[in-house]
């Protein structure tokens, strides 16, 4: 046999370095964001409680693979307190398109304003990944050729693979190459069959090693070419998340549902309260409302027994916090401080003196509501007389719970035609009948007898019950109407017995709020509201009530 003048050691020495190679390698990780368990528990229930997530993932399916890794990393990266991302050598072939989606998103300038809505917040983060819908598809189908590119390297690794095992099988090879490395001429030639086949194996495994190298690399240089045009569209796409997390957030705010009621709520439920919220007769108002509540709020914050309100003059007295600015002058000058402590002695200071806001009220508050046709009108700068009516009993029955006073909400519009919701102090007030509350519209004309008939039975159980009196009764309405003089004799004994006061609102009415009008009449207090949009016309009432 002729032999191939090749030494016995160079495919000794390349056949065992095949066939010490593993004929596997590490696959790598299908997720872009690392999770503990408990991370990961959190993204499984609520994707299998969200509706949307998986019809998402249902949609995405069809074009592209790996889709449900994709929305859960989505979902981890504003989920986690501080989201990381694996390093691209660790993720698999397959997964770097969602690696660079991940990452583009990750590194957005609004991210962090995002994360800040959502981290710890599995709703939160998922109503972000739902809003990223849109973004996702379009970088997937940018993503697409890079991601076929990649997905070609498994293959060729797996060819190279396959051949670097039949290079590991080949016993019959290696013995066949033992016995011809035996029988060598003493020139130290191998039979050229033994050889060559031992030789064309190892070429082969070579070729297919690096063709594997070149389908990673080409598919790392495709994913680093389209990585620069995935960033506008995923700073749109954090931007819009942001805005829409913070919008439903404002508007559970606006509705008074806080983060500890948000918290115990199942998903489900907070899914079905969100709709609700964004389709309620006065969403658009939520803003409205919000201000409402917040300035209600404000105002319980400056709220001090017995304050000067309105300087109405001067007087005399030894209130130090209420000395005329001529008078602390006087101690300023050595040779009349005695004369200042000996008028301070008797009482003789000279004081501002005002009229004081005196927070009296004890028993309900009761807010009657007008619901007649002509509540639907607008005002001059947005906004309509229902929406201020609303928006400000829904500031009362805050003010109500935070003093553990009951409240009532009366809606009402024709004679006879009203409808009563209440919300007891040592009861929970459920957010759905706030909603059932602020939605509820009756139409029709304005009568005043009824709801305040209701308003005084109402506060008479309360007395008979809890012997609590001076409730206080807030009336909001556009229209003035008549009432009997019968009615009038019985109105004037129930609020003498029972020491109740009425806050008058004309809301677009101005001859209601006029000094000889019925409501003024029936009313302790009275203001007219012009402007809907403008919560500071109520302000006072969130002192005294």
């Amino acid at each position: 046999m002729s032999g191939t003048p090749s030494g016995p050691d160079e495919p000794a020495n390349r056949a065992g370095t095949w066939l010490g190679r593993s004929p596997t390698a590490a696959e790598g990780h299908t997720t872009a964001v690392v999770a503990d368990p408990f991370e990961q528990i959190a993204w499984r229930d609520t994707y299998a409680q969200s509706a949307g997530l998986r019809e998402l993932a249902e949609e995405l399916t069809e074009r592209h693979d790996h889709a449900v890794d994709l929305l859960a990393d989505a979902f981890l990266a504003a989920y986690k307190a501080g989201p990381r991302l694996r390093e691209r050598a660790e993720m698999a072939p397959s997964r770097l398109a969602n690696h660079q989606i991940i990452n583009s998103l990750v590194e957005s300038p609004k991210f962090a304003e995002l994360h800040r809505e959502t981290v710890g917040d599995p709703y939160a983060a998922a109503m972000a990944v739902l809003a990223q819908a849109t973004a996702l598809r379009d970088m997937l189908e940018r993503f697409r050729p890079a991601r076929e590119q990649a997905e070609q390297a498994p293959k060729a690794r797996q060819d190279a693979e396959g051949a670097t095992a039949a290079v590991g099988a080949v016993g019959a090879v290696g013995a066949a190459f033992q016995q011809a490395a035996a029988g060598a001429g003493a020139d130290g030639t191998v039979p050229a069959p033994a050889a060559e086949t031992v030789r064309r194996a190892i070429d082969s495994v070579e070729t297919a090693g690096a063709a594997a190298r070149r389908a990673a690399q080409g598919a790392g240089q495709a994913l680093a070419a389209t990585a620069p045009s995935l960033r506008p569209t995923a700073r749109k796409a954090v931007a819009q998340a942001t805005e829409t997390v913070r919008e439903e957030a404002a508007l559970m705010r606006a509705w008074g549902v806080g983060p500890g009621e948000l918290e115990r709520l199942p998903y489900d439920e907070r899914a079905r309260l969100a709709e609700r919220l964004r389709t309620s007769r006065l969403a658009q108002w939520a803003e409205l409302i919000g201000r409402f509540r917040q300035m209600a709020d404000g105002e319980r914050a400056r709220k001090v027994e017995n304050a000067t309100g309105e300087l109405i003059g001067v007087t005399l007295g030894n209130d130090l916090s209420r000395v005329i600015p001529s008078e602390l002058a006087n101690l300023g000058l050595p040779e009349l401080r005695a004369v200042f402590a000996a008028r301070y002695a008797a009482g003789e200071l000279m004081l501002y003196d005002s009229q004081g806001e005196q927070t009296t009220g004890r028993g309900a508050v009761i807010a009657c509501v007008d619901t007649s046709h002509s509540m639907y009108m607008e005002g001059p700068g947005g906004g309509t007389r229902e929406a201020w009516a609303k928006a400000c009993a829904l500031a009362l029955l805050d003010q109500a719970r935070h003093a553990k006073r009951d409240f009532v909400g009366i809606l009402f519009s024709s004679a006879g035609r009203l409808r009563v919701f209440r919300f007891p102090a040592v009861e929970p007030a459920p957010t759905a009948r706030v909603l059932d509350f602020a939605e509820t519209f009756l139409g029709g004309g304005t009568s005043y007898q009824s709801p305040l008939s209701a308003a005084v039975e109402l506060l008479e159980e309360e007395f008979d019950s809890a012997a609590r009196a001076r409730g206080d009764i807030v009336m909001l309405t556009d229209d003035e109407c008549d009432v009997t003089e019968a009615w009038m004799r019985g109105w004037n004994a129930a609020k003498h017995r029972l020491g109740f006061r009425v806050f008058g609102v004309a809301i677009g009415a101005p001859r209601a709020a006029e000094a000889d009008s019925v409501l003024d009449t029936l009313s302790d207090n009275l203001r007219s509201v012009e402007d809907f949009m403008d919560v500071r016309v109520a302000a006072d009432l969130f002192r005294v009530i």
